[in-house]
This record gives C-alpha cells, structure tokens and sequence, in this order.
C-alpha cells in the first residue's frame, strides 16, 4: 500500500535515508525541513515549515515519520530546557495538527534505546524498564508518552522505534564513534580517543536498515494503538570497530587510550519482536558494510584504494 508520506527532520542523514527509502518504495513523499540544502530524489516534495505550524502541512498526509528532534545525549546537560522544547513540545504541535486537520492518520516515531538507561540485563528487551539518563533520553521518553496517550484516544495509530547507534553514510557528527574514525581517516582528524582498553560492546545498526524499519512501521501502525519496536544491528567491541575502521580504510587510524570511565561494558539490543511481528532484518548492519558505505560516501572512490 502506498501512501503520502510526511518525513519530518528530513535534512538530517537519518532523514535523507528515510525518504530515500520511502521513495522507492513508491510513495509520496514530502520531507519537511527547517532550512537546508540537501539533496533530495527528484519524486519528492520540499516544504519548510515550523514544527509549531503544521496544519497545512499535515492536511493531505496518510502518515507521518517524525525524525526531527535534537540528539546530542552530551549536549543536553548544558541545554535541557532546549532539548525538551525541541523534542517534547515539538512532537505535542505535531501532535495536535494531525488531531486538529488529520485524525486518523499513521504515525512511526523515531526514538532512542537511551530510554533504557544502563540496564543490568542484556540483551534490552522492550520489556525493560526505561530509566532514562540524561535530558536528551527523557526528553525522547516524554515524547513517547505523549503519542501514547494521543493513540490512546483512537484518533492515531502509532510506533515507536527505539533505535541503538544508527551509522552509516552521511553522518558527519563527530562526537560519535564513526564519524570520527571516518574523519581520522580522511586526515581531518589527528587522532581518535577512546576510554580505556575498547573492550566496551555496543549495537551499531545502519542507516539504511533504520530507514527499511520506518517503512514496515509505517505499514503496520493500527489506529488506536502504539507499539514500541527496538531496532538493534551488529554487536561489537570498539576496538572491534578500530580494527574494522583500519582494514576497511586501508589506513592505520591513530588511537588514543583515556583512562576508563564507569561506564556499562555492554548495551545491546533485543530486537525480536521487531523481526517477528514487522519481519525486519539488519541485512545491512554488518561492521565492514556500516563503514564501508560511510567511507565511500566520505571520500571519493576513485582516491580509495580500500576493499568493499
């Protein structure tokens, strides 16, 4: 079934992914941004527009993808407030424009495994408590609730999927692992630090599953129900993503070793029920495949020299 498709944060290298995806897949897709130059697919429409003004935005849509939202877990220590304005009280104006010009609509919403927090048991399950750590985390979780609660109502249908370390091509955030092993490689980084000995295991998921995930989502979103999804990947150490970086790179990346920090040894996901209730796979989250394709995206290929 194809749809008109609203893909809020569409600028972003989660959101350029999504409407790459929901665009072959043959709907109708409008990426909503703030102000941007990205690049889009030529079948797709480009509105700027507010979160905060959406009703004529929303008036022809089946379904929405709301991606937009601020994400930095670090920064929002120093910026709560922000980060809750921008993610709570956006996600509630979206909210009330589908409800005020577009009941009945589908809504997948794209959340955070910081949800969890650093829980003892691993695998995390969706039936793990959430125990958010940060404002970023429980400005996501606040999100959650309200379209919760708004499904409750019988006037949406929504998902939930709470994503671990998505990668991938296009992402150019250094303060994540990948990127900046990218960088270290491109020479547009010294070096990369990191805590300890790498022995910490974390779930990298590519980009491009993330996005094959909001699809099926957005298939099965019932009206007057909300399910929470775990979208998880490949579980690796990070000296296992070193390694991985150098082979695939062909470059010996620089690695700095901080002392430890108290941080959980491992945080991954269970994402059973994903694959049986939606029948998703991370048929692309492998490691040489997450860094590959972010590397050939980095650099050109014609300067590469690396494997694929």
């Amino acid at each position: 079934m194809t749809m008109r498709v609203l893909v809020t944060g569409a600028a972003g290298f989660v959101g350029r992914a999504v409407v790459r995806r929901l665009c072959r897949a043959g709907h109708d897709v409008v990426a909503l941004v703030h102000r941007t130059t990205a690049e889009f697919p030529a079948e797709c429409q480009v509105r700027t527009a507010d979160l905060h003004d959406l009703d004529d935005v929303v008036a022809d849509v089946d379904g929405v993808c709301h991606l937009a939202g601020a994400t930095r877990v670090r920064d929002s220590f120093a910026a709560p407030v922000e980060y809750f304005h921008t993610n709570v009280t956006g996600t509630l104006a979206l909210l009330a424009a589908l409800d005020r010009v577009r009941p009945a609509a589908r809504l997948v919403f794209a959340s955070t495994a910081a949800v969890y927090g650093s829980s003892a048991v691993q695998p995390i399950s969706e039936a793990a408590a959430p125990n958010p750590q940060s404002p970023y985390a429980a400005s996501k979780h606040a999100a959650e609730a309200a379209v919760h609660w708004q499904s409750a109502t019988g006037r949406l249908g929504a998902i939930t999927l709470r994503a671990f370390n998505i990668a991938g091509p296009g992402d150019t955030d250094l303060t994540r692992l990948i990127p900046k092993l990218i960088a270290v490689s491109a020479g547009q980084a010294p070096f990369l630090e990191i805590n300890g000995d790498g022995a910490a295991v974390r779930d990298f998921l590519h980009v491009d599953d993330f996005a094959a995930a909001i699809d099926a989502a957005l298939a099965a979103c019932r009206l007057g129900e909300h399910r929470i999804y775990n979208v998880s990947g490949t579980r690796a150490s990070i000296a296992d993503v070193v390694r991985t970086a150098r082979a695939v790179t062909g470059v010996d990346i620089e690695v700095r070793h901080r002392p430890p920090q108290p941080e959980p040894s491992i945080v991954v996901g269970d994402s059973a029920r994903i694959r049986s209730e939606l029948g998703w796979r991370p048929w692309s989250s492998t490691l040489t495949r997450i860094i590959a394709d972010a590397w050939e995206a980095h650099v050109p290929l014609a300067t590469m020299g690396a494997p694929r």
